[in-house]
């Protein structure tokens, strides 16, 4: 298994009966901490949605006057067992909650085990570690199991992934005598995308900064045994907008189609790695030089504080010829941030050569038609583009908010001739 100064690799490639998993040692102390919050999160999690998703509803609700209460506990309203039922599904959460961090925990070989030896617990130094940050990004991890991994999510994965899957297909057509085109998935989250690539025949590389999606990904990839092994309640934790309580507490199987058995199952398929690594420090060293065919982006560029680094790395680990194609908003994730260098506190200049990655100080926004202008003045050459695509994210059918964004697809090919970029 390859290690990289800038990430922590988790290699995923089937064999006849076993996936690998998340192997190495992690010795960097940050890196340490941030792995131990992730993992701490997700056991936290069922305390602190418990606390704040009906806990303090309890002490609300008994706080009205008697005949209030007395009137919504009874039928048709029944609120106390609403809250009950709502108790279950946290529990149903957590559980695959307990289980994501227990697999984390055995793969890092970080864990300690019980006196009876029955499963892997977290080191008691590090337990209670996790920020509500944390938790909310477990909390977060747990609702997109929904988008990636459920039948119910099929629609949403067609409206992001599906123009992916088409832009690929016609690269395929182009490149008859590549048997499997090389795809980098940055920001690749819960790994879907990056497994249906694989299904489809492709060699595909996720990327992925956050422990929280590497652990659950990682989980679902790895370990899961069996398809629609574990039930996940997606909308339980805010009571707003319901159309009724049936949708309220619907819960989802989880994993729609067990990755295993359908790779298995399935003729030439490419091979599967993941990564953790800043995007930026990982495939801008010399060893992604000229790498990849393509780059799939889904809701991805907008990460970025600044994009002309993003897409100067996406420019530099394409090969003559690839391309960058894009699905997604432009919901720039460090707006309104204070200036500055993002998440480390320094006066001194910056150097390109010790890049800090998505640390590195600076940041802009632009709407869509100027990162189309941006493309063009690195170079790129962009082939079409279209505006308005509903791409939906963890979308609720059935509430009474509906929001779908109106995604701006495109497709940006790198230059044969490297000198004009």
């Amino acid at each position: 298994m390859a290690e990289s100064d800038d990430g922590h690799h988790i290699e995923i490639v089937p064999d006849d009966s076993t996936w690998g998993g998340v192997e190495e040692n992690v010795e960097d102390p940050e890196e340490v901490r941030v792995i131990f919050s992730a993992l701490d999160s997700f056991f936290q999690y069922s305390k602190v949605s418990h606390f704040n998703v009906t806990h303090l509803r309890r002490q609300a609700f008994y706080a009205l006057p008697q005949e209030q209460w007395k009137l919504l506990a009874a039928p048709p309203f029944n609120f106390l067992e609403t809250l009950d039922k709502t108790d279950d599904a946290i529990d149903e959460n957590a559980e695959l909650a307990r289980i994501i961090a227990r697999f984390g925990l055995q793969s890092f070989r970080m864990m300690t085990t019980d006196p009876e030896g029955k499963e892997p617990t977290m080191p008691q130094e590090w337990a209670g570690v996790a920020k509500h940050s944390d938790v909310d990004k477990a909390r977060s991890t747990i609702r997109q199991f929904y988008r990636d991994w459920t039948a119910a999510g099929a629609t949403e994965r067609e409206a992001s992934y599906g123009p992916i899957m088409k832009a690929l297909a016609a690269e395929k057509e182009r490149h008859p005598d590549t048997p499997h085109l090389k795809v980098l998935v940055p920001g690749a989250g819960l790994g879907r995308l990056v497994f249906d690539l694989v299904a489809n025949g492709y060699t595909a590389e996720g990327n992925e900064i956050s422990y929280h999606q590497l652990l659950a990904s990682s989980y679902i990839l790895n370990s899961c045994t069996a398809a629609e092994e574990h039930t996940i309640y997606p909308w339980v934790h805010s009571f707003s907008n319901h159309l009724n309580r049936a949708n309220h507490l619907r819960g989802y199987r989880v994993p729609d189609i067990h990755p295993a058995s359908v790779l298995a199952a399935t003729p030439n398929t490419g091979e599967m790695s993941m990564c953790a690594a800043d995007f930026l420090c990982l495939y801008s060293d010399e060893d992604h030089e000229a790498q990849y065919d393509a780059v799939a982006s889904v809701f991805f560029l907008d990460t970025a504080p600044n994009l002309i680094r993003y897409l100067e790395t996406i420019r530099y680990c394409l090969r003559p010829g690839g391309v960058l194609i894009n699905v997604g908003p432009l919901l720039w994730h460090f707006e309104n941030n204070a200036p500055g260098n993002h998440g480390q506190d320094t006066d001194v200049e910056h150097d390109p050569k010790s890049s800090s990655g998505i640390a590195d100080p600076g940041s802009f926004e632009l709407a869509d038609d100027e990162v189309i202008a941006l493309l063009e003045k690195m170079g790129f050459v962009v082939e079409w583009h279209k505006t308005g695509v509903d791409a939906p994210y963890i979308h609720d059918s059935e509430s009474l908010l509906q929001t779908t964004y109106k995604a701006s697809t495109w497709l940006a090919r790198k230059p044969l001739d490297v000198t004009s970029s």
